[in-house]
């Protein structure tokens, strides 16, 4: 339950970011930079830069430009009783095309990131939470999930 909550209060902030976003453009679409983590060197994110333009179309963005990483698994070691919490990956701040990503939003090229789920930047709830707030504060940015944090309840 308390997974669920925390899911919650991630999309709620998340969602926060994207409303300054909106009350400031002046009725222009919204530019996206659409940003893919792919499972290794030889994978390519074509299936995802086709889920992630449909997303765009169907929303009225316009895709400034495509990023994408690889997935590189961290080399921590791990201790249980740490309360220090860690992603699976290399943190989105230590990956090349990220890096780009805020770089493009901090030179006004673009209005926030579009991304297939929250695991594309990082499945720990610090460390998203971070990102999410990074974009926010510092680039002035939202961050838009084609599969939200938290499946909204059948109607």
């Amino acid at each position: 339950m308390k997974r669920q909550s925390r899911a919650g209060q991630l999309r709620g902030f998340r969602e926060h970011f994207y409303r300054q976003v909106i009350d400031a453009q002046a009725d222009q679409p919204l530019r996206v930079l659409a940003y893919s983590l792919v499972p290794s060197p030889r994978a390519r994110p074509d299936e995802d830069w086709g889920t992630l333009q449909a997303e765009a179309d169907q929303l009225g963005y316009a895709i400034a430009a495509r990023l994408h990483d690889v997935a590189v698994p961290v080399t921590t070691t791990y201790f249980p009783a740490s309360s220090a919490s860690q992603g699976v990956y290399t943190p989105p701040w230590d990956r090349p095309g990220w890096r780009e990503a805020e770089r493009q939003l901090r030179a006004g090229l673009a209005d926030g990131v579009l991304v297939l789920d929250r695991h594309n930047i990082s499945s720990d709830d610090d460390e998203y939470h971070v990102v999410i707030k990074h974009l926010g504060e510092h680039c002035r940015a939202f961050l838009h999930l084609v599969i939200p944090e938290e499946p909204l309840a059948p109607t």
